[in-house]
């Protein structure tokens, strides 16, 4: 059976047009949210590791060296299980610093731009035989399902038509926090589509070539060597460097890195992914063995490579071999697809930038736009020059090995990047170039030399015969062992440069550390200024206003400790926009840092506890129990009922609880940060005088705030900060720990207290004064009556004279008693007052009460004596005491007061004829 080229080219027409309306619903929000973000999504996003090599090629892999095809599948199965040590902190690095590549995460750990050059080119070099490999695939599966050479024009064709699809949907943003939902959800779709073809191969091959399980176990009886032809190859070859090879192509190939880390929508989708994609590579790879075996029995008269296709041009359905065509498209397109993109991205950033960066007065964002989609252009074009160049003999596997063994020369940076703080620039250029010379001469070399591309007089065959070694294993061995070598005494030789030790710090531990020194500039608006150099003003201000957004900051920022937040995140938002290297150049030149400026104790403790809680989830072991203790310990220090306010030795806001909050009315966001004498008043006077007083303690202090009388104790103490963590010992000074206790509800309640208290006296009182206020009246109703009779002046006036005095008598009696029962204030009434008639006062009214009548109160205290006190409280006190001294006194005796004068002091001294309370209780 044959088809005809226009037939197969329609049939690939409309499914990459079917890819192109997908990714234009998802990227238009036609498809829901939970859908495109879905982990299922991400783990078949990542199938676009099963290139043509997995699709096509792992049956002729099979053939030649049988279940070590395997191999290429369980070494990543290897690299996912170990996803929470080795892919979870590349996340986590790629997310938070924003890179974008490989190459970004090279440059950002060792700040070397010369690092990030090599690892660009390299990989360039290296991916371009994969995507000659994806090219020949798609022509090779053409000629065989139409029995004639394919025109080299549909080659270039289908290059053309990636490049709209890469442009279209994988570039339409600048920045990698930006995700390519639609790209996405479009290579997802095409891992579905080669799943389903490759397992309808894999079913008419069972059923319709052998008839089913039991045909097929017939066959295998009758053929033996079959089953042999796959085990015996798999007890001598290179299952090691095979498997280290797949390893490290898991994560580092170019494609692999890009939907891995660059596009990951959800960061938790990488825990269902360590174990939905091997098992997504189990079922891709179930058909192989039953495909290798149906072509063996029907005799194809084709390389294994493609007996995918041969076996359905027999009695297959007439749609099977277009169904499995397309799903070859797909494998071939998502690749050409995604690598395109990552290479663009590196190319970018460490190649185009680096060497013509844009003029200021350009919109750089449109620039890096167009750079980005002519890269895009150029690589495919590249990779399809490169499979006009070689030579077609190679098989589909050689090829794709070849990139492999270049990725696997990354191992040893990664390594570096994630566990070893210690490894430097220097080593890591020395051993990558290493292993890129090796890998040059045992892999490259031979492939260009057998296309008549060049020629070289190194004999590697004799050598490699030398070792005993496989081909593969022998390349794979000495580059990465060279590789290695270099790295770690290159390493050890250098020295490691500060900014280097940084990174270091950043990569290899997910402790954070404190940010020191303070930006030049003290306003977002001298940050545009400052960028405006270099980004152009334009770009600058939107750069700065997307900081603010990012920490939430207004416009107006002036704290030290904020805008050293924002000039980090400033330089991680370049950083995705133009590498980790340009970026750290720009804001270095544009915000400069004062590295020997002490960093502000608030902004090193917040921007910890910032980067706890956002990594929070990723502790483990001690690092998670003591993090426990530190929130517990926190928790408490923010519930405590009594205000906590914490000072660093500049005399900034470094904690402010809750219980603070609540006192002043000031949020913690607002106080933490800032200068204690900035809070707003009272505060701020109140604070920081406190801060500088002698007195470690302070008791009842009145503030007046919000139109009241507001009563506290203050306490405070001393305490040292924490030196740094790295750098030489220094002194730090001490900072200030002080504690508000609130007593307004005390002082209230206390004046509450006291009004009843006077209250209840006035009770007591009552009967006393009934009497004596009884007597006056009686005796004024007498002389009333008397005068109504009385004709003599004389004895008119003396009469009005009487009830005149008996009137006052009555009226000094509800004077004392109003004065003594007033509720007044809740707080202190302190005015000069004459203790004599204090004292005068509370004898008239003790001496109303029938227990007061009976004893004689003599007042001895000088009239010129007087203080500054509340004479209300004052009255209850000699109150109290004269009814205690009445009490205890028998009738007759007498109660003496003495007021006696000491410098700025005066003393009351109540002398009674009691007996007292007896010794024995």
């Amino acid at each position: 059976m044959t088809y005809d080229l226009s037939v197969l080219f329609a049939a690939g027409f409309i499914y990459l047009l079917i890819l192109f309306l997908i990714a234009y619903a998802t990227d238009r929000g036609k498809l829901p949210g939970r859908w495109v973000r879905h982990p299922a999504v991400y783990t078949l996003s990542l199938g676009v590791y099963a290139t043509s090599w997995s699709y096509y090629g792992s049956v002729g892999f099979a053939e030649q060296q049988g279940l070590q095809f395997l191999t290429i599948y369980l070494g990543v199965t290897l690299a996912f299980l170990l996803a929470p040590v080795l892919l979870r902190p590349i996340l986590r690095l790629t997310r938070e610093y924003q890179l974008a590549s490989l190459a970004d995460l090279f440059a950002f750990r060792y700040r070397s731009q010369l690092a990030g050059i090599l690892v660009t080119l390299f990989t360039l070099v290296g991916t371009l035989p994969y995507i000659a490999l994806q090219i020949r695939a798609v022509t090779e599966s053409l000629r065989v399902l139409t029995q004639e050479a394919t025109p080299q024009a549909l080659a270039l064709g289908f290059c053309s038509v990636l490049i709209l699809f890469a442009i279209l949907f994988g570039a339409r943003h600048i920045s990698p926090r930006e995700k390519h939902e639609g790209l996405v959800m479009a290579i997802a779709f095409e891992s579905l589509v080669k799943l389903v073809a490759l397992t309808l191969v894999g079913l008419f091959a069972l059923f319709g070539v052998f008839g089913g399980p039991s045909g097929l176990h017939r066959w295998l009886g009758e053929h033996p060597e079959a089953i042999q032809a796959l085990y015996q190859p798999a007890g001598e070859g290179p299952w090691f460097s095979l498997l280290f090879l797949a390893f490290a192509a898991a994560f580092l190939l170019p494609r692999q890195f890009h939907m891995g880390f660059t596009e990951n929508l959800e960061p938790r989708s990488l825990g269902t992914a360590s174990w939905a994609f091997p098992l997504f590579l189990l079922l891709l790879n179930l058909p192989i063995p039953i495909v290798l075996w149906a072509g063996n029995h029907l005799q194809l008269g084709l390389d294994a490579d493609y007996y995918v296709l041969g076996i359905t041009l027999g009695n297959a359905p007439s749609w099977l071999p277009v169904v499995t065509f397309i799903g070859g498209v797909s494998a071939a397109s998502a690749m050409v697809i995604v690598t395109s993109l990552a290479l663009a991205a590196m190319c970018l950033n460490h190649l185009l930038l680096p060497a013509s960066y844009p003029d200021p007065r350009v919109d750089l964002y449109r620039w890096l736009l167009w750079g980005r989609r002519l890269l895009i252009a150029m690589i495919i074009l590249a990779g399809y020059g490169f499979y006009e160049l070689l030579e077609h003999r190679q098989g589909l596997v050689q090829l794709g090995l070849i990139s492999f063994v270049a990725v696997a020369q990354f191992v040893p940076g990664i390594v570096g990047v994630l566990y070893w703080k210690r490894a430097t620039r220097g080593g890591f250029v020395a051993g990558l170039a290493a292993g890129i010379a090796v890998w040059y001469l045992t892999l490259l070399m031979p492939l260009l030399e057998a296309s008549h591309i060049a020629h070289t007089t190194l004999n590697i065959s004799e050598l490699q015969r030398r070792t005993g070694l496989d081909h593969w294993a022998f390349a794979t061995f000495w580059s990465v062992a060279t590789n290695t070598l270099l790295f770690v005494l290159g390493s050890l030789l250098t020295r490691q440069r500060a900014i280097e030790r940084d990174a270091a710090q950043a990569c290899c531990s997910e402790a954070q550390s404190p940010l020191f020194g303070v930006v030049a500039a003290t306003s977002p608006h001298q940050f545009t200024q400052g960028l405006a150099a270099t980004l152009g003003q334009e770009i600058a201000e939107r750069e700065v206003e997307r900081a603010l957004r990012d920490l939430t900051l207004p416009a107006a920022e002036n704290r030290p400790t904020e805008l050293r937040r924002l000039r980090e995140q400033i330089e991680r938002n370049l950083s995705g926009l133009i590498g980790p290297q340009l970026a750290h150049i720009i804001v270095a030149q544009g915000l400069r840092l004062d590295t020997r400026a002490k960093t502000a104790l608030a902004d090193s403790m917040r921007y910890l506890e910032t980067q706890l809680e956002q990594s929070r989830s990723q502790l483990r072991g001690l690092t998670a129990d003591l993090d426990r203790q530190r929130r517990y310990l926190r928790e408490i220090l923010l519930e405590l009922p009594l205000g906590v306010c914490s000072t660093s030795a500049d005399k900034s806001v470094v904690i402010w609880n809750l219980a603070m909050e609540i006192m002043t009315g000031i949020r913690p966001a607002d106080a933490i940060g800032r200068p204690i004498k900035a809070l707003p008043r009272p505060w701020g006077e109140l604070l920081a005088g406190f801060a500088q007083a002698t007195d470690e303690h302070i008791h009842r202090l009145e503030v007046e705030w919000d139109a009241r009388s507001h009563w506290f104790n203050l306490h405070k103490a001393s305490v040292p900060e924490p030196e740094p963590v790295h750098g030489e010992s220094i002194d730090t000074g001490s900072g200030i720990v002080m504690l508000l206790e609130d007593l307004t509800g005390l002082e209230t309640l206390e004046a509450e207290l006291a009004h009843s208290d006077r209250l209840a006296s006035v009770g007591r009182l009552a009967a006393g004064v009934a009497h004596e206020i009884g007597n006056p009246v009686t005796a004024i109703a007498s002389l009333a009556q008397n005068l109504r009779e009385e004709s003599k002046p004389r004895q008119v006036r003396e009469g009005v004279r009487e009830i005149l005095r008996q009137t006052k008598r009555i009226a000094g009696i509800l004077q004392t008693l109003t004065s003594f029962s007033h509720g007044g204030s809740p707080g202190h009434d302190f005015r000069p007052i004459a203790l004599r008639e204090i004292v005068e006062d509370a004898a008239r009214l003790v001496q109303l009460t029938h227990r007061g009548k009976q004893v004689e109160c003599a007042n001895h205290c000088p009239e010129h004596l007087r203080v500054q006190g509340d004479a209300q409280r004052l009255s209850q006190v000699l109150v109290n005491l004269f009814t205690n001294a009445c009490d205890a006194s028998q009738p007759g005796d007498r109660i003496e007061v003495l007021g006696l004068a000491d410098g700025n002091w005066a003393q009351i001294e109540v002398l009674d004829q009691g007996e007292g309370i007896p010794e024995s209780l």
